[in-house]
C-alpha cells in the first residue's frame, strides 16, 4: 500500500485574520491583534520611560541603550535627512521607530507567531498619521499659500509643463506618499508571515511522514527567521526615514 504526504496548508484568510473575536463585534471588535497593539505601544512607552527616568551623568546599561537609541534617530535619520531643524521631531520619530519595530517582531514569536503590521489597518493609521504631520508642518512654516505653491508649481519646470506636472505633484504628494508608505510596511510584513507559516507547515508535516526529510525545511525555516530579524529592523527604519524625508521637505521646500 503507498502511503501519500498530505501536507494541509493554512488559507490566508486564516493566517491574516489571527484570532477569534473577543469581546465584542463589528469594526470595534478586539482580538488577538488589537490585544498585541496595545501591548506593543505599552512596551514602547516602558522603555523610552525606563531609559530617561533617572538621567545620570554616568548613564547605567538601560540609560546608555536609550542614549544610543537617540544618537541613532539623530544622526542616521534626521541628520541625513531633515538637518538640525529637525531634531525638534526626535520624540515623534524614535517612538514611531520603536512601535513599528516591536509590532514587527512579534511575527517570530513561538506561539503568537503574527506581525502586528501585517494586518492593513495598522500601516494605513501610521501613515495617515504621518501625511497629517508632513501636510501640517508645511502649513504652518510656509503658510497655506507657499505651501501649495512649493508642493503643486516646483521650481525649474517650464511654465507650459505645469499642465501636466502640477496633477502628478497633487497625486504623488497627498494620495501616493502615504498609500505607499502603507502598503510597503504591509506587503513586506505579510509576505514574510506567509513564508515562515509556509515552511513550518511544511517542516511539520515532513517530519510526521520522515523525520529526516524535514532537516531541509527546518533548515530553510530557521534561516528564514533569522532574515526576518533583520527586516524587522529594516522595514521599521524605511517608514521612519521616508517620514523624516516627508516631515523635511514640508519644512524646506524648494525654491
Amino acid at each position: 500500500m503507498t502511503t501519500l504526504l498530505a501536507i494541509d496548508f493554512p488559507p490566508v484568510s486564516h493566517v491574516t485574520e489571527w484570532g477569534d473575536v473577543w469581546l465584542s463585534d463589528g469594526p470595534l471588535a478586539i482580538n488577538k491583534i488589537v490585544i498585541l497593539m496595545w501591548v506593543s505601544a505599552a512596551l514602547a512607552f516602558l522603555f523610552m520611560w525606563a531609559a530617561g527616568r533617572n538621567f545620570q551623568m554616568v548613564p547605567g546599561r538601560l540609560q546608555g541603550v536609550g542614549e544610543s537609541f537617540i544618537e541613532f534617530i539623530q544622526n542616521g535619520i534626521i541628520m541625513q535627512t531633515m538637518g538640525k531643524d529637525g531634531l525638534g521631531y526626535t520624540p515623534f520619530l524614535g517612538t514611531l521607530f520603536v512601535y513599528i519595530m516591536i509590532c514587527n517582531a512579534w511575527g517570530i514569536f513561538p506561539a503568537l507567531q503574527m506581525p502586528v503590521t501585517a494586518r492593513m489597518a495598522l500601516p494605513a493609521l501610521l501613515a495617515i498619521m504621518v501625511w497629517a504631520v508632513f501636510n501640517i508642518v508645511g502649513v504652518v512654516k510656509n503658510g497655506l499659500g507657499g505651501y501649495l505653491k512649493s508642493v503643486l508649481f516646483p521650481p525649474g519646470v517650464p511654465v507650459a509643463l505645469y499642465i501636466l506636472v502640477t496633477p502628478i505633484e497633487f497625486v504623488s504628494v497627498f494620495f501616493v506618499r502615504p498609500l505607499s508608505m502603507a502598503v510597503r510596511l504591509f506587503a513586506n510584513m505579510l509576505a514574510g508571515h506567509l513564508l515562515l507559516v509556509s515552511f513550518a507547515v511544511l517542516t511539520t508535516a515532513m517530519f510526521e511522514f520522515f523525520p529526516l526529510a524535514a532537516i531541509l525545511p527546518g533548515a530553510v525555516l530557521i534561516a528564514m527567521t533569522l532574515f526576518e530579524v533583520l527586516v524587522i529592523f529594516l522595514q521599521a527604519y524605511i517608514f521612519t526615514i521616508l517620514a523624516a524625508v516627508y516631515i523635511g521637505g514640508a519644512i524646506h521646500p524648494e525654491h
